[in-house]
């Protein structure tokens, strides 16, 4: 029998006998190689010129899918599941050796039986995109659904899954973008794609359901493991969130606040921090305008000042500095100084804000003289505890509402979903 890609195959060399599944070839390995999946799931590469014979052990079947349509169970809450792509809807890519978003929102509910069980789920796969892959364009999409879903009645909540690599970026602008929020809109993602065994999917996905159908707030919040093995999941606020690993299980971490709750795969709900509007009746509005020409620049030591000029000249209408510390950039050395860029930005009406890449703590405009230059000589925003990509999502929403730089200032200080802590719990760093 001829060997097809699926088909248990021995595949005979000088040397060895290998045994496994007959896998196709990355596109981005060499040509002379046959590639074979072993029994421990590794995959291994064999040089075709050792290669004696590759004898046929079993042929590959093909199982059908099914889609099975989700019943409604009477007396259960309804939840919407609205899939957007990343690893916790990721598969095996065999053009690449990566992951690439396949699994649609009904596919989970069929790998993961215990969510019908949870709530009536509504599910739709509104994309299939990376997160690294989202702009303004796709954030404005997903808040449209998420109000429309918002404003059905029968609904309880809505989960979204996307990627988590600029998960915290989308549930800032979700924050800004949907006003009069009336009940609990949850991201959840992975880690780990949904076919590893490690996977933290299964578990995310089935808190965030239970926190969507019973956490009585109106807010954007993530859900996603708190430590690294499944003993329960996080809520944390979608502008007080951050992921602060590469692939740890327990990546994101609320950031100067504590989590709003604790969420089990029981349904059970913990409450940790009160600090959030309650479910209401309220009409969901979208707010999605964003002005596209908004900035995150990072300063560091040596930083050419003329990579402001580039904004400038391109005509950006806001940046948001990554200032060091209390809010510091250079002030001193003629060669790296800043504060005269700055002025020129300031000068000609460009907003700049100054943010911490120190990520916890807050910035502040007085302590030293060189802060007090930015806040009171060249009129930079001091965005408080807020992230510096929070800040930056919510300038670029700011200035496509405000008229002048003014406006833009109150506006950036005035907290509209819980961006800006009037003081932060010492725990909050420690969590």
């Amino acid at each position: 029998m001829k060997p097809e890609y699926g088909d248990i195959v021995k595949v005979h060399t000088e040397e060895q006998d290998y045994e496994g599944i007959l896998m196709p070839r990355p596109e981005i390995f060499e040509k002379d190689h046959t590639i074979i999946k072993l029994e421990n799931g590794y995959n291994i590469g064999i040089d075709n010129k050792r290669i004696k014979k590759i004898e046929v052990i079993k042929k590959y079947e093909k199982k059908k899918e099914e889609k099975h349509k989700l019943s409604h169970k009477k007396g259960l809450p309804t939840v919407a599941i609205l899939s957007f792509g990343g690893t916790i809807s990721s598969r095996v890519d065999y053009k690449t050796g990566g992951v690439y978003a396949d699994y649609t929102a009904e596919d989970f509910v069929e790998m993961l039986p215990e969510l019908k069980n949870a709530a009536n789920l509504r599910a739709e796969k509104v994309m299939g995109i990376m997160s690294e892959d989202m702009s303004p364009d796709e954030w404005s999409l997903m808040a449209k659904r998420i109000a429309k879903e918002l404003n059905d009645k029968d609904v309880d909540g809505v989960v979204v899954t996307q990627g988590t690599d600029t998960l915290h970026f989308s549930t800032a602008a979700m924050s800004f973008f949907l006003r009069n929020l009336n009940k609990p809109v949850v991201f959840t993602a992975a880690q780990r794609s949904i076919d590893r065994g490690s996977s933290d999917a299964f578990s995310n996905l089935l808190c965030a359901v239970h926190a969507a159908s019973k956490f009585d707030a109106a807010a954007v919040v993530t859900c996603m493991h708190a430590t690294s093995d499944d003993s329960y999941c996080i809520l944390n606020r979608g502008t007080k969130v951050r992921k602060m690993h590469t692939s740890r299980r327990d990546a994101f971490r609320p950031i100067n606040e504590l989590p709003l709750a604790k969420v089990y795969e029981d349904g059970k709900i913990e409450v940790l921090n009160n600090n959030y509007s309650k479910r209401n009746s309220s009409k969901v509005d979208v707010a999605d305008r964003f002005e596209e020409k908004t900035a995150l620049v990072h300063v560091y030591p040596g930083m050419n000042p003329e990579v402001l000029d580039y904004y400038r000249e391109k005509k950006y209408k806001g940046i948001v500095i990554a200032a060091t510390g209390l809010g510091h950039v250079s002030t001193l050395n003629p060669k790296y100084l800043l504060t005269k860029k700055i002025k020129e930005l300031t000068d000609n009406g460009i907003p700049v804000v100054i943010a911490s890449q120190t990520i916890y703590g807050r910035v502040h405009p007085y302590v030293y003289t060189n802060l007090r230059k930015l806040s009171i000589e060249l009129n930079c925003i001091f965005a408080e505890d807020m992230l510096p990509e929070t800040a930056y999502i919510k300038l670029g929403w700011v200035l496509a509402q405000a008229n002048d730089i003014e406006e833009v200032k109150e506006m950036m200080l005035r907290s509209y979903a819980g961006e800006i802590s009037e003081r932060t719990d010492e725990k909050a760093f420690l969590y």
